[in-house]
């Protein structure tokens, strides 16, 4: 299962991306973060239905520095062979 998710607020140079790398090592998911032109956060992620809804929870809340205010979950069955999970510049 994949998912993309677009994560707003206060979620730039807050180590939000680093949390989500942290994030995605505990719950087995592959995938990748960047930082968007528009200050959000894009995640792609892939894994465990179960285990990407519960990543989705811990995104939701972010580190304690960010402050999410949105998040957009778009779900896809198709699998795009992630083999890690990293930060994309």
């Amino acid at each position: 299962m994949k998912t993309e998710i677009i994560v707003q607020g206060i979620v730039q140079g807050v180590n939000y991306r680093f949390f989500t790398v942290d994030m995605a090592k505990q719950y087995n998911i592959r995938g990748y973060c960047r930082n968007l032109p528009d200050g959000n956060v894009e995640v792609v992620a892939e894994g465990d239905k179960g285990m990407l809804n519960e990543f989705i929870k811990r995104l939701k809340i972010g580190p304690p520095s960010a402050h999410v205010t949105g998040i957009n979950v778009k779900w896809d069955n198709t699998d795009s062979g992630f083999d890690d999970f990293d930060i994309r510049y």
